[in-house]
């Protein structure tokens, strides 16, 4: 036989021997042993085999029989890609039960979920997961449900007994007041009544189970080393006595509470009439409310700011892309009740305003707001009603907190400062403007995004990635072609030069290695894994659910392994990938499968998830805003044709509809005395994706210290907030970490921001972000932004022209858009780069402005974007009003949110009563009759912006990122009120220390005593170089002797427009630092 054959064989041999070793060894250790044993035998001569005669290849029998068993065992892995018995693992309470099989069988692709015409790796063919592993029960919310059983007709309620009185308030004992009724779980028995007065500002009432142990605990009680439990204050002896709430109790007919101001004698909540029922999975109290009520908050949703009085509020967090009226990604158990009282001018009595006041002129009112916060992270639902407001929970406590205001400014401090904590302080790289999509396919497409903003002159401070970045969509490691570690480091490192920063998406799941392929290595989960750093099953095995990557697991952030992890692993990472933020998603938790799916089929990772993403084939994206067919009719048509083109064809390749459509019966469950049926509680809340394992982490998975998910599920995205701000820190010890979350609870703005999710681009959308920015101001999460021109389906020019402008007015400012959109970067359309560059010019003369706000907001809990109705509380007229803001106290927005709109609506609160307004582009006085909503010319382009009257703002020069725009000349806008006065004031530190060394803080006043003068006085030792450029000063009646720090100012430095009243000084340069030295300016 040839030379060259011989060569082969035994190539063949040495290579077919280790691969076949490996593959025996891995399905059973005594296999490989034997095999191995048998080929060194006939290697060595121990065993005598016979030559194959005649053939022409493998004339050895090893070389035939190792492509026997080569071939069988690539055959075998073949057919079981095609074909598997696919384990769905079913959910139990409190046990982990067998596979079973699914009913389709799953399709199979070559292609890993990757951007649709990107480059990337396909290493095997990629098994579908097929979409009954993400169907979960079906099931009938219980307000949906005719035949649902009220608690308040058949449960007895309480009886108190065993009051007391202590220094702070008093505790007393609920006990049942007839039989147990038992309609959605076990009745408690006994409860513990603790009522405080913690401060002057906060009151406490809280009802939970006399009898806790390590058994029931996390059934009934929120940790407070998870979420900050208040409690009383140390001077609450002296302080608490100014507290202007009252709580009185009462046991007829049975035990009711109810908590009224006392200055004024309004019930601001009440249980009378009702029955509190407290089971251990359902809890329910009820309170009355006044007529036509105006409630705020119990987020997150995407609904107008008043939230009305017939909507149902579920809080449970869920990964879905933006309904409206249904639960998000956050769950925010605060409201803010706003009470209108018309005042009778004679007598000074009040009347309660029970009807919408559109237009309050010629009458003088006044409000009182209070807040009240339910500390329960467990699944809820609150039912608003005319007449009153229905709390239920499907476990935790009753733990209230009263915040008496009576402004909302007041509440929301109390609430944050008290109860919350108050919002962690930004960078100031952080405010200026932040790029995103998925579909940035490599780092050269990522570098011609930030070389066009460039080239067009658009401001860009922070390019963002996507999950293209990472290697098979694994958290901390990138794809080695397309995102390589060194041409990103390259890249990233011209972009810190230049003044820019980089942040990437990390998911909050955790693939898990396929254990038959030893190149499916992941370190990162064996790490975790050694450290016991995911959730389990019930049995104490992995819970393994489906996300991006695959199969993946989930950080167990009550399990004591898992936060030093996580830092481990983002700061190895940063190593490789210096970024400056994180973007948190994924973290309701979301899961794509229905529990432990991933149990008996992890040898089967990578896997595809069971739907399309967008861009594959019948999932092309054909949708655009409402009104295109107006503007782009041709385009609209030929969209409208391919869409309905790729319908048919998806119905025709899904086959004919069976001939009877078959109406699933709901699951309904019934208590069981003593035992919690954790996946399918007897009460259904009405959550967006029904089962409440749909699209998340299975309620049935357990943490390391014992508690189910079912307890704490509200709470992972807080807790990863809190493991990425400690990773920040470990990477930065001495920087603010920049963090932007997805799914958020009460008090996760101590950590981090938030976005508003997946939303649509639809004008209906750019709407809602408003009302949706507002309601985070009042949940202490002031650093709120949308994904500007919308994440899901096409943009068009006017609606991203538009939306440019609005979002340039929100504290995060990002564009960010779906996989396979079309291209919406602020440089695509021409009108969209003179739409956002005006825009942008606004939003960098008030950085120092914003800063200042959110040093405000990290220090007090005031609030960023304000309501109209805030800054204007004596007005019913604005209690609905969430088209207009303003941006704290001196910036009112008045956007056109509607398609083909070239005029725009908006009212001037306080001009009956003498406030003032100027435009910002030509600084004329706005004339506008109190009530009027007046029309105002706003042509595409144009967003209208306007100062109020009484504030002093400091401002920089726009510049191409806020680096080089600090390096700017100070200019200083002072709009008089009417009363000829303004004030302001200004926070300057090094803009990214988390203790900063020094500080600089300057509050300046135009007043009108001795002359019309503007003062300023620093206290501070930070010191900002940069010069006074000038200082204008609107509505100015006349004008004198201009003096600077006493000094005449040069006549050719001075310019007054009498017509618009406007005062302009200039040439101010030379007294060097424009904060160095207090000065005043007279006129």
């Amino acid at each position: 036989m040839d030379t060259s054959i011989w060569l082969l064989e035994y190539l063949f041999l040495g290579s077919s021997t280790t691969y076949i070793a490996l593959q025996t060894f891995q399905i059973a250790p005594l296999l490989g042993f034997l095999y191995l044993a048998f080929i060194l035998s006939a290697v060595a001569g121990l065993i005598k085999l016979r030559p194959v005669q005649g053939a022409m290849v493998f004339a050895s029998p090893l070389g035939l029989f190792n492509a026997f068993l080569y071939l069988t065992i690539l055959l075998s892995k073949i057919s079981s890609a095609q074909s598997p018995d696919v384990d769905t693992t079913s959910r139990l309470s409190g046990s982990l039960v067998g596979a079973t099989s699914a009913t389709a069988i799953p399709t199979v692709g070559s292609a890993t979920i990757a951007p649709s015409g990107t480059v990337t790796t396909t290493f095997r063919p990629i098994f579908t997961v097929p979409g009954s592993a993400a169907q979960g029960a079906v099931l009938l919310p219980n307000i949906n449900d005719p035949n649902a059983v009220d608690a308040q007709t058949v449960c007895p309620g309480y009886v108190g007994s065993n009051v007391l009185r202590t220094p702070h308030g008093l505790t007393a004992t609920l006990n049942l007041a007839g039989p147990a009724c038992n309609v959605y779980g076990t009745d408690v028995e006994t409860l513990n009544l603790t009522v405080e007065y913690q401060s002057a500002d906060r009151l406490s009432v809280n009802i939970s189970p006399a009898y806790i142990d390590a058994s029931n605990s996390s059934h009934f009680i929120l940790p407070s080393d998870l979420i900050y439990k208040p409690t009383v204050d140390s001077n609450a002896g002296s302080s608490s006595l100014t507290n202007d709430l009252g709580f009185f109790w009462s046991n007829e007919p049975t035990f009711s509470f109810s908590v009224v101001r006392m200055s004024t004698g309004d019930v601001l909540f009440s249980t009378y009439g009702t029955k509190i029922v407290y089971e251990n999975q359902f809890i329910e109290f009820v309170s009355t409310l006044p007529e036509n009520h105006n409630l705020y908050g119990l987020g997150e949703v995407i609904h107008g700011l008043r939230l009305g009085n017939n909507l149902t509020r579920t809080l449970y967090a869920a990964d879905v892309g933006d309904p409206i009226d249904y639960n998000l990604y956050g769950s925010h158990p605060f409201y803010l009740d706003t009470r209108y009282y018309e005042v009778d001018a004679s007598t000074g009595n009040l009347t309660l305003v029970t009807t919408d006041e559109a237009n309050a002129t010629g009458k003088d009112y006044v409000s009182y707001s209070h807040g009240v916060y339910n500390r329960n992270a467990h699944g809820q639902e609150v039912l608003l009603r005319p007449s009153n407001i229905t709390w239920r929970a499907l476990g935790g406590s009753i733990d209230l907190y009263f915040f008496p205001g009576s402004t909302q400014q007041e509440v929301t401090t109390s609430y944050q400062a008290g109860a919350i904590g108050l919002p962690v302080m930004q960078q100031y790289f952080t405010f200026g403007f932040h790029q995103c999509r998925w579909g940035y396919a490599n780092w050269t497409v990522i570098q011609d995004v930030v070389d066009n903003y460039a080239k067009f002159d658009i401001p860009l401070e922070t390019i963002w990635t996507d999950i293209d970045y990472m290697n098979q969509y694994r958290d901390f490691d990138n794809d080695a072609i397309r995102f390589n570690y060194a041409e990103g480091q390259q890249l990233l490192a011209k972009l810190h030069a230049n003044g820019q920063h980089y942040v990437p998406i990390v998911d909050s799941a955790i693939y898990i290695p396929n254990p038959q392929n030893a190149s499916d290595a992941y370190p990162t989960f064996n790490r975790g894994n050694a450290t016991g750093s995911f959730l389990l099953n019930p049995d104490g095995t992995l819970y393994i659910g489906e996300v991006w990557p695959g199969y993946t697991v989930f950080p167990d952030w009550l399990g004591s392994g898992a936060g030093k992890w996580w830092v481990d692993e983002m700061t190895t990472w940063h190593g490789n990938v210096p970024f400056d933020g994180i973007w948190i998603d994924m973290s309701e938790a979301s899961s794509f499968c229905v529990g432990s799916c991933g149990t008996y089929n992890v040898t089967m990772n990578p896997v595809h998830p069971s739907f399309s993403l967008p861009g594959d084939p019948g999932a092309l994206i054909y949708n655009y805003p409402e009104g295109f067919n107006l503007t782009n009719a041709t385009e609209a048509a030929s969209a409208s044709s391919a869409a309905a083109a790729q319908s048919s064809a998806n119905a025709a390749s899904a086959g004919p509809p069976p001939a009877t459509t078959v109406i699933p019966t709901p699951l309904v469950t019934s208590p069981t005395p003593g035992v919690r049926n954790i996946n399918y509680p007897p009460y259904v809340i009405n959550n967006v994706q029904g089962d409440l394992a749909v699209h998340a982490v299975s309620p049935n998975a357990t943490h390391h210290n014992g508690v189910s998910e079912y307890d704490v599920h509200n709470l992972f995205g807080h807790q990863i907030l809190n493991a990425t701000y400690n990773a920040l820190l470990s990477i930065f010890p001495s920087k603010r970490p920049f963090i932007i979350g997805r799914s958020t609870f009460a008090g996760s703005g101590i950590f981090a921001g938030h976005w508003g999710g997946d939303n649509f681009s639809l004008w209906a959308y750019m709407f809602f972000s408003i009302p949706q920015a507002l309601s985070f101001s009042l949940f202490g999460i002031p650093m709120f932004g949308v994904d500007t021109c919308g994440f899901q389906g096409n943009a068009d020019e006017e609606l991203c022209n538009r939306w440019m402008q609005l979002s340039a007015f929100f504290p995060f400012y990002r564009n960010h858009n779906d996989l396979n959109s079309i291209d919406q970067e602020a440089y695509i359309w021409a009108s969209v780069i003179d739409a956002t560059k005006t825009a942008m010019a606004i939003r960098f003369q008030l950085l120092p402005y914003m800063y200042t706000l959110f040093y405000h907001a990290h220090t007090t809990g005031a609030t960023i974007m304000r309501a109209l109705a805030w800054e204007f509380p004596n007005d019913p007229s604005l209690a609905a009003a969430d088209r207009q803001f303003f941006l704290g106290p001196a910036i009112l927005v008045t956007p056109v949110l509607v398609q083909g709109a070239t005029s725009v609506d908006g009212v001037f609160p306080g001009v009956g009563k003498g406030e003032v307004y100027y435009d910002w582009y030509t600084h004329s006085h706005v004339t506008a009759a109190p009530g009027e909503n007046k029309t105002i010319s706003a042509p595409l382009g144009h967003i209208p912006v306007y100062i109020r009257g009484g504030h002093v703002l400091p401002m920089q020069q726009p510049a191409m990122t806020t680096r080089d725009a600090r390096k700017t000349p100070w200019n200083v806008l002072v709009a008089l009120n009417s009363e000829g006065t303004a004030t302001g004031n200004l926070y300057l530190d090094d803009g990214e220390s988390l203790n900063p060394n020094s500080t600089l803080y300057v509050e300046l006043a135009a007043t009108k005593q001795g002359g019309s003068k503007l003062w300023t006085s620093g206290r501070g030792a930070y010191v900002e170089g940069n010069k006074l450029a000038n200082v204008t000063v609107l509505g100015v009646g006349s004008v004198g002797e201009v003096r600077f720090n006493g000094m005449v100012v040069n006549a050719s430095c001075v310019g007054y427009d009498e017509g618009k009243k406007v005062l302009s000084v200039t040439g101010l340069g030379v007294m060097g630092s424009a904060w160095g030295t207090d000065w005043v300016l007279s006129w």
